[in-house]
């Protein structure tokens, strides 16, 4: 992989102008997490979680592929299209709850639990995915845990918070890695009380990645997706959203009548920010396009074993 572009950017040109240019000229597709700045998501093509992104990647006839994201994310999307050109705007973009889980760790780990299954959340690095038996996504946890044997004894990584909530859903004793994202340990339940007496009425919305005590007291639970599509469904007016801040702005566009306040962290901060996702800019992802690179490149045989995960998860959901 290349490093990140230091280049100076004319302040005068219309960065959406010139990466609509670009992606035509390229034949590239730009594809954008909810967690992205607004203006990186209203220059993309596609918006959403990570694997659906990588998957309508792959249904394109792109030869290029920029993720605005983090690099978990851009290794997904090439393990499911390695025939194309992977772009991530900054490197160093990575993720905590991928970090949480070093591969030589966690292969120890699971040696020592020969008769478990390893179910590993896509939120992890390609490395964790080629020693994964079956990758899930937040939606469709519940729904693989529950088609396993009940025998069936589970490795769940990388994130605790996630598997606590799956296994509490399912009934199923898991033993947990301790992993977890930085963003959604840090809300603050003491804070949102005060928020929901402040806002009487408001729904609390919450990813499962977040603590126990937060969903405990949530209105409703769900992927970054579903967190979005239950606003708009939901008549109710006001949400207290318990997940990263970029969501509200495909919320505000889907509900512009409606009131979105982020829930609070422990920190002085008043709303919740992942400082890895907020390193791609606009003026980074002009540089990507322009120069294709940095450049996500893996080892074919990694590649391979990631992908037989993804694909059991796929054949299973």
């Amino acid at each position: 992989m290349l490093k990140d572009l230091e280049i100076e950017i004319d302040p005068s040109l219309d960065l959406f102008a010139e990466i609509s240019k670009l992606k035509k000229e390229k034949n590239a597709v730009l594809l954008a997490h909810y967690y992205q700045d607004a203006d990186i998501q209203d220059v993309a093509d596609f918006i959403g979680d990570s694997l659906g992104l990588s998957q309508e990647a792959a249904k394109t006839n792109a030869d290029i592929i920029v993720f605005a994201g983090v690099h978990f994310m851009a290794e997904t999307a090439k393990i499911l299209s390695p025939s194309k050109k992977v772009l991530l705007p900054d490197l160093r973009a990575g993720c905590s709850l991928a970090d949480s889980c070093p591969a030589d760790k966690f292969s120890a780990f699971v040696k020592q639990h020969p008769d478990h299954l390893v179910i590993s959340y896509i939120n992890c690095s390609a490395d964790i995915k080629a020693l994964t038996d079956i990758v899930v996504t937040s939606s469709n946890a519940e729904k693989i845990v529950n088609s396993l044997p009940k025998d069936q004894k589970i490795i769940f990584a990388p994130d605790k918070n996630l598997g606590a909530y799956i296994a509490k859903k399912t009934g199923r004793s898991m033993v947990l890695w301790d992993g977890a994202c930085m963003v959604h340990e840090i809300f603050s339940l003491n804070k949102i009380i005060k928020l929901k007496e402040k806002n009487p009425g408001a729904k609390l919305i919450a990813h499962p990645e977040c603590e126990t005590p937060i969903l405990e007291r949530a209105d409703f639970i769900g992927s970054t997706t579903a967190l979005l599509n239950y606003t708009i469904k939901n008549p109710d007016r006001t949400f207290i959203v318990a997940t990263e801040t970029g969501i509200l702005h495909q919320m505000q566009k889907s509900s512009p009548e409606k009131t979105f306040i982020p829930a609070p962290p422990t920190t002085n901060c008043a709303c919740n920010d992942c400082p890895h996702m907020k390193l791609n800019t606009l003026e980074k992802l002009y540089a990507c396009l322009k120069y294709e690179t940095p450049e996500i490149t893996m080892p074919v045989e990694l590649m391979d074993k990631a992908r037989k995960s993804i694909t059991r998860m796929l054949d299973l959901s």
